[in-house]
């Protein structure tokens, strides 16, 4: 370990690894650069946006039988959000990095290749590539910047530091290659990790989390649109990409100040089943309807999308359709399936064969998002049945994801919920007719019906007397017909009028 003074404000910075050459004091912001014979400061480092991630400096884990710690972090944007690379310190001297972007984590390290390695802009999503001998998917293809940084690093960055990067995908096995530093690239592989797989020590608890995401320094927490002044209610630090639900207008929300990224039009307040904000208790976890969005088919079917998020559980969906309701999950560890084998798709060693392959569009979108979301975007979908379970993947020229659903009860999902839901129906649903007056009596009529007939039939064989026998008996035998004959009489209407 390696120990220096601040240049700027005089505190302790130590530096763990050998291998770093750039800290970030925590005290003045300063970016330190460890020199031959000194440190010298290079300036004042941006802070980072305190997400919703657990992980921190100083976490710590096992993975691959050796023990690790988090050193230091740098944050990252792209079109569609934010990310972090956290700097992972083994104690043999190694080191490693590990991604993580809303809740999805992978461990990555340099690795040696001596084949040909393609070019940035020959990769294509989806698209199966060789790498050095091995065939990978392509699952995301994407340019970004260095927004931030923290604690201790293997390199120099700074503030508008810009990175190439395309990421590979084989099952639970992750591979990028980071073209940062030129047309050949670094490559690095690993695997898609969690959490609990890792054994990790000293994450932040979720009142850490929520007393500190979203902020900086003399930020005001109060979030109202920039473009029509609505307030939003939104995740500050990993839900950043919003849509106003008032004007539609879609806001950039990853830094101290909300911006606007398009404005949009007055329209028509979407209308959904569950509000956004609206809260419930899923296996034990407590989440929030953040966003919700209409999503539509080139067929004409529709759905609606609610994204909901809790510390415990990451992100995850509740979808309604004309099929009634269903949770999907984004799969970490990808099944198997190949452009060039594009009808099966293996997970967890069952198959799972292709029952559609659609183009999707967003309709309208409200609310907090991990991503960049508006109306309009289009995506196809293909989607892989076994049973009861789906998998479906969804590919844009930027990225590929895949996800796994299964369908769920609506009872169940309205028992979730702090306060009750609407009773719509799912969209697209159809309705169920009122019975026609004129339809004939449904299976099990009610009892009324049946006297109401016996009386009939009763009254015509009491008739027969009344054809020979005029005398004061007849008058005897109408008033006990009209006795029996009128309470069913007006039995009958009384239920004709409910009807």
């Amino acid at each position: 370990m390696h120990i220096v003074s601040c240049p700027s404000c005089g505190a302790e910075v130590r530096f763990k690894s050998h291998a770093a050459v750039m800290a970030v004091c925590e005290f003045c912001r300063a970016t330190l650069l460890k020199d031959a014979d000194a440190v010298k400061n290079l300036g004042t480092m941006s802070s980072v946006l305190e997400d919703y991630s657990p992980i921190q400096v100083g976490t710590s884990g096992v993975a691959g039988g050796r023990h690790f710690t988090v050193v230091g972090r740098i944050q990252l944007r792209y079109a569609r959000g934010l990310w972090n690379e956290w700097y992972v310190l083994y104690d043999d001297g190694s080191n490693a990095w590990l991604g993580d972007f809303s809740g999805l984590f992978t461990l990555t390290s340099v690795r040696a290749v001596t084949l040909a390695l393609p070019g940035f802009n020959a990769i294509g999503v989806a698209q199966t590539c060789q790498i050095d001998g091995e065939r990978w998917l392509a699952s995301e293809k994407r340019s970004g910047e260095c927004i931030a940084g923290q604690g201790e690093l293997p390199f120099r960055v700074g503030e508008g530091w810009r990175i190439r990067v395309a990421d590979f995908r084989s099952g639970p096995r992750f591979l990028t290659l980071d073209y940062t530093d030129g047309d050949v690239p670094v490559v690095y592989t690993g695997v898609a990790v969690t959490l609990a797989e890792m054994r990790c020590q000293l994450l932040r608890d979720d009142e850490q989390i929520r007393a500190s995401a979203g902020k900086y320094r003399g930020k005001v927490d109060a979030l109202d649109c920039p473009s029509c002044g609505s307030t939003i209610s939104y995740l500050p630090g990993v839900a950043t990409n919003l849509v106003c639900p008032a004007c539609k207008a879609q806001l950039d929300a990853a830094g101290p100040e909300a911006r606007v990224l398009a404005a949009g039009d007055k329209v028509a307040r979407m209308r959904t089943t569950i509000e956004i904000g609206a809260k419930a208790n899923i296996g034990g976890s407590q989440c929030t309807v953040i966003g919700a969005m209409t999503c539509e088919a080139d067929d004409g079917e529709s759905w609606t999308q609610y994204l909901l998020y809790s510390t415990r559980a990451s992100f995850f969906w509740l979808v309604e359709s004309v099929d009634g309701w269903h949770r999907a999950d984004v799969m970490s560890h990808w099944p198997a399936w190949h452009a060039d084998q594009p009808d099966v798709a293996l997970a967890d060693k069952v198959e799972y064969n292709k029952s559609a392959d659609y183009m999707a569009r967003v309709v309208a979108a409200a609310g907090a998002f991990n991503w960049r979301v508006q109306a309009g975007d289009r995506t196809r979908t293909m989607e892989f049945k076994y049973g009861k379970t789906t998998l479906a993947a969804e590919v844009t020229d930027e990225e590929m994801t895949w996800s796994r659903s299964k369908p769920l009860a609506t009872d169940q999902v309205m028992a979730w919920f702090d306060d009750p839901v609407k009773k719509a129906r799912p969209p697209g649903a159809p309705r169920v007719p009122a019975t026609p007056r004129n339809a004939p009596p449904a299976r099990g009529a009610p009892l009324s019906n049946i006297l109401f007939k016996f009386f009939l039939w009763l009254l015509g064989l009491n008739l027969i007397p009344l054809l020979v026998n005029f005398g004061t008996s007849a008058l005897f035998l109408l008033v006990g017909l009209a006795a029996i004959f009128l309470p069913a009489a007006f039995t009958r209407i009384a239920n004709k009028d409910e009807q």
